[in-house]
């Protein structure tokens, strides 16, 4: 049998409407072939899909057919086909990589065949969220290759996932996973409801549809956490929370989440238990530093002379003496070159950024000392609160506490320790009112739930790991039955 083949500009009729808009792009293909003197046509984006897969594993099988869409269906070897006359999936589906086939006779009616192009970058290390020891896989931007990436971590059919599609524009695809035995099925409904009210013309980014379904979207802190960790998924999934997919991202949003969870890390769990907690102490430690010691060091100069030790004292003033600015003038002039240095490192390529980051600090900093626009006091305490606020291990947690510390600055200007004060009431005040999808976020601080203490500034044993967090609210709360208990052996049962 001979196929004959004929391209056209416009082969369709005015009846067509979509095929039309189609075909007003140049690289939409659409042409008819002959299939025993039957005239069929061959639709789809040339750059969309896979030319091999559409000469190989499409046309050839035409041939065998019988002439109706059911038999082209069945002689081709390809799962992800569909017959349909609907024209909005038939929009969905052309546009997503398949080829559209129509019959001469009922050019309303499709076979969809997925012949898309299977193109973006391997897994590969994690970038933002780096780890010494552990896992070294990363999310990437396809959804299908995130998803597996957890199922092999969680080979259970209780791991379940729902799958919608949001942006007027984008047609993202959006898939919510959550293990059906232990989540709460109200927090799953109430994710899905949200997601299913965002009415918006793109999506391109997982960051787009976090900030959309926040509690409170007036606040800088993050309330759904962003991870390109598979094992950093899979270990909240197996404690009851929902995550989330977004298509063409590869990070994945986690919900609900505790402010305590931004500064733990994935390596805590990889870790003895000591070591683990005294990192996070440290990490602790490291964020008030960050926040309190510039505004500490200008409510000192300006209100509380009396509070800095005689010895000290002596040395700040020493310091201070050809600066001809006030301590707050220094400090928002430190602080303000710190971050754009920070900022200018973050947009420049690699290797460029990191010398402008080590070089611009510093030139800048001794330029400044030494010009006397700043002491060398403030400069160290500056660059140390710089440092300290790279500590939290979830990128947007840190540029949160980046911006705390100028409303702390202006507090410690206006009104010294008593500015501090105030400031942190608000700070605080704030944090108790957040929510993540209705689950308090200064948990297990606010309200204080002492079970769940074992997982928060230290991290216990596994054997206290009894139960999952209370503030989940899971179906199933135990994560093992028994205490894990250690046989004590004598020396001498060795040699026996």
């Amino acid at each position: 049998m001979q196929e004959q083949e004929e391209e056209v500009d416009k082969p369709i009729t005015d009846e067509d409407e979509l095929f039309i808009i189609f075909s007003s792009s140049d690289d939409f293909i659409n042409y008819k072939s002959y299939h025993r003197k039957n005239i069929y046509w061959i639709s789809y984006y040339r750059d969309l899909i896979d030319g091999k897969v559409l000469h190989e594993s499409i046309l050839p099988y035409l041939l065998e057919a019988e002439y109706s869409l059911e038999s082209f269906k069945a002689k081709i070897p390809i799962d992800s086909t569909i017959i349909t006359s609907d024209s909005k999936e038939i929009e969905s589906k052309v546009m997503t990589g398949h080829v559209a086939i129509r019959l001469d006779n009922d050019l309303h009616t499709c076979l969809l065949i997925n012949a898309a192009a299977q193109q973006g970058r391997q897994v590969g290390t994690p970038e933002v969220e780096f780890g010494v020891i552990g896992a070294q896989e990363a999310f990437v931007e396809d959804i299908t290759v995130n998803i597996n990436l957890v199922r092999k971590r969680l080979p259970t059919s209780k791991l379940k996932t729902k799958e919608l599609d949001i942006g007027t524009l984008s047609k993202t695809k959006i898939s919510i996973m959550y293990i059906e035995d232990i989540v709460d099925t109200k927090r799953v409904s109430e994710l899905i409801h949200r997601i299913n009210d965002i009415e918006f013309d793109q999506i391109l980014d997982s960051s787009y549809l976090g900030q959309m379904l926040y509690d409170n979207s007036y606040t800088i802190f993050p309330l759904f956490l962003n991870t390109e960790r598979p094992d950093r998924v899979a270990a909240s999934l197996a404690e009851g929370k929902v995550t989330i997919f977004v298509d063409r991202s590869p990070s994945i949003l986690i919900t609900p989440t505790t402010a305590i969870e931004y500064f733990q890390a994935i390596e805590d769990y990889e870790m003895p238990w000591l070591q683990a907690s005294a990192f996070r102490l440290l990490r602790m430690f490291a964020i008030l530093f960050s926040i309190f010691a510039t505004p500490a060091y200008v409510a000192v100069l300006t209100f509380h002379y009396e509070l800095m030790p005689k010895d000290l004292l002596e040395t700040v003033v020493a310091s201070r003496t050809m600066i001809p600015f006030s301590p707050i003038i220094e400090a928002f002039f430190l602080e303000i070159s710190i971050e754009l240095l920070r900022e200018a490192a973050a947009r420049l390529p690699t290797k460029i950024g990191q010398t402008i980051g080590i070089v611009g600090g510093i030139v800048i900093g001794q330029a400044s000392v030494a010009a006397g626009l700043t002491s060398n006091i403030l400069l160290i305490i500056v660059a140390l609160s710089a440092l300290a606020s790279f500590v939290p291990p979830v990128y947007k947690m840190g540029n949160a506490i980046r911006l705390l510390r100028f409303p702390f600055l202006i507090g410690a200007q206006l009104w010294g320790g008593l500015g501090i004060m105030v400031i942190a009431i608000f700070v605080l005040t704030h944090l108790i009112k957040l929510q993540s999808v209705n689950s308090p976020y200064l948990e297990p601080i606010y309200p204080t739930r002492i079970q769940d203490f074992k997982d928060s500034f230290i991290r216990l044993p596994y054997s206290l790991f009894k139960k999952r967090p209370e503030n989940l609210r899971t179906r199933d709360n135990l994560r093992h039955q028994t205490k894990l208990k250690k046989t004590k052996k004598s020396t001498n049962d060795f040699y026996e």
